[in-house]
């Protein structure tokens, strides 16, 4: 038999000796097929090594797939910004082939807003919800409810530890806090007292804190007291009176390890303050955090990739009901570590 590098289902046909439609039964697996006609089939198409093209095939049979993404609102929190752009990336990279992504913002510092957003996502039925968790029990709650309507979930940046079935994809959130700790480690002194700041906490922080202790516990010889805060930022003059009162209260603490993205507003609250120099590791390249990089009030900063997240999240499921891939059960991303000498290169 000649090869070819492309056979049409007529090819097939012509070849197996059965009609179109017989060919067409048996390559989407529908429909009743004698037998007889099968092996005829299924030996030509062993002969000529036939492989199906996964987009042709949903482009002709006009199958369209839902995701839906819930995530904070980027107007009230710059660094959802690059996680907003990820998606709308993967979405117009998939959108071509039938993949349709609609997204649902919610306030970050608003449950209700939470609750109202997954509820209108829930309700349209989606093939997958892509969600970022802020609200530790509302999100339990709406995992349940998805598990309830067979609506597959798939996490990014917080991972939900309790609810098994899910996809995450973000950081190892324990390990980031230990490579903190051991970021603090080689610029503190030996016997330095250090805080963990929580900022607006939210339950993904926990691991990270969990993380950082765990570090200095293990080390021999240790002697660092680490203690952990949480403020609230919604008022600023509230917050930097409550940062002023904890400095006067622990007058021997001069490094700090922020566990979220506002290392910034700590910073401005330290320059209302007495002029001094502070040790403080954060997180994410947002452009507030970028400037006291470069500027020395801030020594490292850890980025957790909220674009990059977002855009994989998008992406692994196109790639599953466009091409039958695999999922990951979890997909953690490189802890980089940017400090005023390379900061230019993620800019």
């Amino acid at each position: 038999m000649t090869l070819k590098e492309k056979y049409t289902i007529k090819d097939i046909a012509h070849m197996a000796g059965v009609s179109k439609g017989t060919v067409d039964r048996v390559l989407h697996k529908r429909g009743k097929v004698s037998k007889k006609a099968f092996e005829k089939v299924d030996k030509v198409l062993k002969e000529i090594d036939y492989r199906p093209n996964p987009i042709a095939r949903n482009l002709k049979i006009n199958k369209t797939y839902n995701i839906h993404v819930l995530l904070p609102d980027p107007r009230k929190d710059p660094y959802w910004i690059p996680a907003n752009e990820g998606i709308i990336e993967a979405s117009n990279q998939f959108m071509p082939f039938g993949v349709m992504v609609k997204k649902y913002f919610y306030d970050p510092n608003d449950r209700s807003s939470f609750l109202e957003e997954s509820r209108q996502a829930i309700i349209s039925q989606p093939d997958v919800l892509l969600m970022a968790p802020i609200f530790d029990n509302e999100s339990h709650e709406v995992l349940k409810q998805c598990c309830e309507n067979k609506i597959s979930v798939v996490l990014f940046n917080n991972h939900i530890n309790s609810f098994k079935e899910q996809i995450f994809i973000g950081q190892d959130l324990k390990q980031s806090g230990r490579v903190a700790a051991s970021l603090m480690d080689k610029v503190i002194g030996e016997n330095d007292e250090i805080a963990i700041i929580h900022i607006n906490k939210e339950p993904h922080m926990q691991q990270k804190e969990n993380g950082f202790k765990e570090f200095f516990k293990e080390k021999s010889g240790s002697k660092h007291l680490v203690l952990s805060k949480e403020f609230n930022s919604a008022e600023k003059r509230r917050f930097n009176q409550d940062v002023s009162d904890f400095l006067k209260s622990n007058k021997s603490i001069n490094a700090f390890f922020v566990t979220n993205s506002k290392a910034y507003i700590l910073i401005e609250a330290f320059q209302e303050l007495e002029k001094r120099e502070r040790i403080v590791i954060g997180y994410d390249l947002l452009k507030p955090n970028m400037k006291y990089l470069k500027e020395g009030a801030i020594n490292f900063l850890i980025h957790q990739k909220p674009h990059r997240q977002a855009f994989l999240g998008v992406s692994y499921m196109a790639e599953h009901f466009l091409f039958g891939k695999g999922l990951p059960t979890q997909e953690f991303l490189p802890i980089d570590i940017v400090t005023s000498e390379n900061a230019q290169y993620y800019i």
